[in-house]
């Protein structure tokens, strides 16, 4: 019996028409009848040099605030013949970190800087699908839309900034063999943490004279208010929990508390997070997305 090509499995899921109950075939579809792309389809979207220097001077502080934490996803999982890149808004890889060895295979991957990875230009892919979906994604082998991707192992996180809107996202991608399934759930958590301490560092580097409260119970949620306790920003995930149609309102009001009882609240926050962590305050830090020293200084003003 003839083995069926990834090509037709794709034909197949989009005929029985499955989009409507797979996220992954409804990603299909967009790349097939929106995109008009083909599974067979080769060739990458490379932007010219020019272009892609315009790309990363639009990108702000993102690149600079970003690398920290890109050389240390790297450290964790460049074991796994692994790259990290870091893609804008619109799907262009503006920075990544890789072993030399692997580079020349990533390249030919076009998993290099000033390629765009949009579901227009490769299909499914994961950073083309987080760009869409504005959630984490992992995009595993076959369920890549590109015949030519499906050997890659790909886990995406999107990055939001200090307005709430996508800015950026997190990518990891290895071709190994080693990299199953279970293991992708592994790496996309690591993934999805270093994308919230990068939006951490964007929020607080939008925000550098004000005060930066967390907000108890949701990874990722930070309010920044001025002298007065009134809000001037606030991360997405703040936004979403606390369903904030604007800013300057009274913080306490916002979380539900008397002014007297702010301060009390984020210590008590902090205090669980770090009993969450057995005591370890580099590891609260990342958790609660900001910095050592800043983890310190709350926990001991607070």
């Amino acid at each position: 019996m003839a083995r069926t090509t990834h090509a037709e499995k794709v034909s197949e899921a989009l005929t029985r028409g499955e989009a409507a109950r797979s996220a992954l075939v409804a990603s299909w579809s967009r790349s097939a009848r929106l995109h008009g792309l083909d599974p067979q389809r080769r060739g990458d979207e490379r932007l010219t040099d020019g272009e892609f220097r315009m790309a990363r001077d639009r990108s702000g502080p993102l690149l600079s605030l970003a690398r920290p934490a890109i050389e240390r996803l790297f450290q964790t999982v460049g074991g796994l013949g692994a790259c990290v890149i870091l893609s804008d808004a619109e799907g262009i890889a503006l920075d990544r970190c890789g072993a030399p060895c692997d580079d020349p295979d990533f390249a030919g991957w076009g998993l290099w800087t000033g390629t765009r990875w949009t579901e227009a230009a490769q299909g499914t892919n994961a950073i083309g699908t987080c760009l869409v979906e504005a959630r984490p994604v992992t995009i595993h082998r076959d369920q890549h839309f590109l015949t030519r991707n499906t050997g890659l192992s790909c886990m995406s996180a999107p990055i939001f900034g200090a307005e709430g809107t996508l800015a950026a996202v997190l990518d990891v991608s290895s071709a190994r063999a080693e990299v199953t399934e279970g293991l992708t759930r592994l790496i996309a958590q690591g993934v999805a943490e270093a994308a919230r301490r990068i939006e951490a560092d964007l929020f607080r580097a939008a925000h550098p004279r004000d005060r930066i409260l967390i907000v108890p119970g949701v990874e990722g949620a930070l309010l920044a208010c001025d002298g007065d306790e009134l809000v001037t920003g606030a991360t997405r995930a703040a936004r979403n929990h606390l369903r904030l149609t604007g800013l300057g309102q009274p913080v306490a009001d916002l979380l539900g508390l008397t002014d007297h009882d702010l301060v009390g609240a984020e210590r008590a926050t902090l205090r669980r997070a770090l009993a969450r962590h057995r005591g370890n305050a580099s590891a609260t830090a990342r958790a609660l997305g900001i910095s050592r020293a800043t983890f310190h200084r709350k926990l001991s003003h607070a």
